[in-house]
């Protein structure tokens, strides 16, 4: 024990926290009688994301080969983030990709409701479940005491995972915060003694993760939400999740996991752990160095069927080694023995070149017309464009090499044409990095938001709206005649303004680790 440095426990706390558990769920073989059952459950805080569609993908593929359910469940309890908008978004693209559902918050169920935000008393119930039984309990540690409690065990060279016992108060300074009415969080006991935690998985076998460093979680934060932990453990149990396909990412949070199903009686689902995608350099994938938006390939003109195939190809490969095949091919013969631990490589020149076979091979003139027409020559599409075009053409012909820009990719951009504009290069990146990171946190995406997030930027910075938007507009529209930028973005859309711009900012030379500390300091205190 440490002492009393934090909050209180019950007697039967004390005698679990003097153990450290050897731990092992056995998982049953692929031909043990059960109805299988997987879930994805993203978050819907920004753009949706291919690694999603990727877990998705699997979970569905294995469902079907098993005879069995896939769900989708929306994970929101980040309130402060979660948007409507960023949930239809998910549901339209994984739709758009063929990944479809049996049950979810679009189509219902017997296992609903299918949105976190509306189980709250559901997560409540069992948090108090286990502060009754001893298994967790109600901390009012402040954040600046458990940042210096964190700091004292890294001076330690300790790992700076809080244990029960960091967390202890004394009794009458509980009473105080509480008759005070300061926040509070309810946290998990987790083992304190030297000892592992023997996690079985599908792919990896056995696992033994140390206890030491795994810390007392909290599990309904202070404003009653749920975190993931809490969340994903009981809705897996109540919606009979039998298989739990997610990341290799989550492997760290088994132990946690694995002990509240001990706690609350559960029978647990089989774990598989799949290795996350990569960046060409090996690191992990990140729109810093590739797009990552689901939509961000649709609006490219990706087929959905060669995305689809793509992502099938990340870590699995098809019996006969063949790289093309459809969706129903891979789940008429999916084994997920067959996924290789690798850091599969998400590689966009080798998804183009799929997509190539896929526009040659299998679409004929018309059903290739009809695509192009539906991408984006659509009446909505024309109907948003025109509008801005008209004013400014004299002949129809005039309206292609004006729109060229809204229908192209990634543009070919030179360096001479920013440095035409006369700034200086740091000053210049400066401008396009602040401009990136303001339209990254802009949530509910138009004309107008972009217009306002850009415009008080710049107000910030004491520099004319009309200078700060220079860069832009080449970035955006690779010329300095063009329709209004915020207008052109309105249209584009976030996920190619963004790539854009990132897109910019490489061809004037990038940003440095070492300058992008700089700039996050510096752009946080405006």
């Amino acid at each position: 024990m440490r002492g009393q440095r934090g909050c209180t426990a019950t007697s039967s706390t004390m005698r679990f926290l003097r153990t450290a558990p050897i731990i092992t769920a056995p998982y049953p073989l692929p031909d043990d009688p059960m109805t299988v059952r997987t879930r994805v459950a993203p978050s819907p805080t920004g753009d949706p994301h291919v690694g999603t569609a990727y877990i998705a993908l699997f979970n569905l593929c294995f469902a079907r080969a098993h005879g069995g359910e896939f769900v989708l469940r929306i994970e929101d309890t980040d309130q402060a983030r979660s948007t409507a908008s960023s949930e239809q978004a998910i549901l339209d693209s994984l739709r758009w990709l063929g990944l479809d559902w049996d049950e979810g918050p679009d189509k219902g169920g017997e296992h609903g409701p299918y949105r976190q935000s509306e189980r709250m008393e559901i997560y409540g119930a069992y948090a108090q479940q286990l502060v009754d039984a001893g298994k967790a309990f109600v901390c009012y540690r402040r954040p600046e005491e458990l940042n210096e409690l964190r700091e004292s065990r890294r001076a330690e060279g300790n790992s700076t995972a809080l244990k029960p016992s960091d967390l202890l108060l004394p009794p009458e300074e509980v009473e105080k915060r509480r008759a005070a009415g300061e926040p509070h969080v309810i946290r998990m006991i987790v083992p304190e003694e030297p000892g592992v935690c023997a996690v079985q998985d599908m792919l990896r076998g056995e696992i033994a993760l140390d206890w030491s460093m795994v810390d007392a979680q909290i599990l309904l934060k202070s404003d009653g939400m749920p975190t993931y932990h809490l969340a994903n453990v009981v809705d897996d149990h109540l919606m009979d999740i039998s298989h739990v396909i997610r990341g290799e990412e989550w492997i760290n949070s088994a132990p946690k996991h694995q002990l509240l199903y001990e706690y609350f009686g559960w029978e647990m689902p089989v774990l598989c752990h799949l290795p996350l995608l990569r960046n060409p350099d090996k690191s992990k994938l990140s729109k810093r160095k590739n797009p990552t938006s689901i939509l961000y390939y649709q609006r490219m003109g990706f087929l959905p069927e060669a995305l689809c195939n793509y992502l099938g190809r990340m870590g699995w490969s098809m019996p006969d080694e063949r790289e093309k095949f459809s969706l129903q091919e891979m789940q008429d013969v999916f084994d997920i023995q067959r996924v290789s631990l690798g850091g599969p490589i998400f590689d966009v020149e080798k998804l183009r070149w799929l997509n190539g076979l896929w526009i040659r091979e299998d679409l004929t003139q018309e059903q290739l017309a009809q695509r192009l027409v539906e991408w984006a020559f659509n009446s909505d599409q024309l109907a948003a464009v025109l509008p801005h075009l008209q004013p400014r053409m004299e002949t129809l012909s005039d309206f292609a090499p004006q729109a060229t820009f809204l229908v192209s990719g990634e543009l070919s951009l030179s360096e001479e044409q920013f440095t035409a504009l006369g700034l200086e290069p740091e000053a210049l990146l400066k401008t396009l990095q602040f401009a990136l990171w303001r339209l990254e946190a802009l949530q509910d995406w138009n004309r107008d938001t972009v217009w306002e997030a850009l415009k008080s930027l710049a107000d910030s910075l004491g520099i004319k709206v009309r200078d700060f938007l220079a860069p832009l507009f080449i970035a955006i529209s690779g010329s300095r005649a063009s329709i209004s930028v915020v207008d052109a973005m309105g249209l584009l859309g976030p996920e190619m303004s963004r790539a854009r711009i990132r897109h910019a900012i490489e061809v004037c030379g990038g940003v440095s680790k070492k300058a992008v500390k700089r700039l996050e300091k510096e752009y946080q205190a405006l």
